[in-house]
């Protein structure tokens, strides 16, 4: 059982290559401070991934882990095959880096992270099962997978006796496309998992954005411009989030947490990442209330028409 809000370490990979080189080089000192953070917080898993920084992701998880004086029986450990200009065979010949960088802290779910290999979901689902029966991971997920992709995934995994454990997807109040497409609907049919990244809309739920639009200068990538589009249709949004956040002495960005995590049921968990420790504690603490059934309602009835 993993809580329903976890650790994302994508944010710990700065430094490193590929998406490492998105953030900033954290001292392994800071890396390890917001592991802890997020323990401390009652947060029992960590979702880490080759594309953070090739290594350099997992490699902090597992130092983190370690300085917490935590073990593989203490917490669960999640991270991704990279597919791209790869094949199924892949999976089997990269998993010792896996493992190597996660330094002896067991892989509890290995998820393919694109659908974007040179090989079928069913190729990639056989080399899946094969590492679970080598006993080198525990489950099996997807990431980014359309509704078909993701029934053909659950379906080759049956045939080898195992369950598509999760699937990792865009979501938030200001992003629900899998309500619609098809993912949501066939999550809760087959019993799988959403990992809900982003859940914050890439900060713009926190509200800081709408006090200080000057912040937006600082933001790196796409998702400076999409913000300032955002922000006006999404302010009644976050009035609300405000609102209701002072009834739970809570931040708007808690508040949007406890959304993801609670409008659904125990469908969705989600994965807010870190780049301070006052994020962890901040995430962590989105868990020590639940909004009422009116409250999500309210939340869901504003960002219609915000977030598909």
């Amino acid at each position: 059982m993993v809580t329903p809000i976890g650790l994302g370490a994508m944010e710990l990979s700065g430094g490193g290559k590929a998406l490492g080189r998105m953030f900033p080089k954290l001292p392994q000192e800071e890396k390890s401070a917001i592991v802890k953070a997020a323990l401390d917080g009652g947060i029992n898993w960590i979702d880490t991934a080759e594309l953070y920084g090739s290594g350099v992701s997992e490699a902090a998880v597992s130092a983190g882990l370690k300085a917490a004086g935590k073990t593989s029986d203490d917490v669960v450990v999640a991270t991704k095959w990279w597919p791209l200009f790869r094949t199924a065979r892949n999976i089997t010949k990269t998993i010792e880096d896996r493992i190597r960088y996660l330094d002896g802290f067991r892989i509890d779910l290995y998820m393919v992270h694109q659908p974007i290999s040179f090989s079928s979901p069913e190729a990639e689902m056989d080399a899946m099962a094969e590492l679970v029966s080598r006993g080198k991971i525990r489950s099996v997920g997807v990431s980014n997978f359309n509704e078909k992709r993701m029934r053909r995934a659950h379906a080759r995994l049956q045939r080898h006796g195992l369950t598509l454990a999760v699937n990792q997807m865009n979501y938030s109040l200001v992003h629900r496309n899998i309500e619609t497409n098809g993912v949501l609907a066939a999550a809760k049919e087959l019993s799988v998992t959403i990992i809900a990244y982003t859940p914050l809309g890439s900060g713009l739920l926190t509200g800081k954005y709408h006090k200080d639009p000057s912040l937006l200068s600082a933001k790196k990538g796409l998702h400076r411009g999409t913000i300032k589009r955002m922000l006006e249709p999404t302010r009644p949004l976050v009035e609300a989030l405000e609102e209701i956040g002072r009834k739970y002495d809570a931040t708007p960005g808690q508040v949007a947490l406890n959304w993801v995590i609670n409008f659904n049921g125990d469908t969705v968990v989600t994965i807010p990442g870190a780049t301070k420790e006052a994020h962890a504690r901040e995430s962590a603490a989105a868990m020590r209330f639940r909004l009422t059934e009116p409250e999500l309602a309210q939340l869901d009835e504003l960002s219609r028409g915000i977030g598909r």
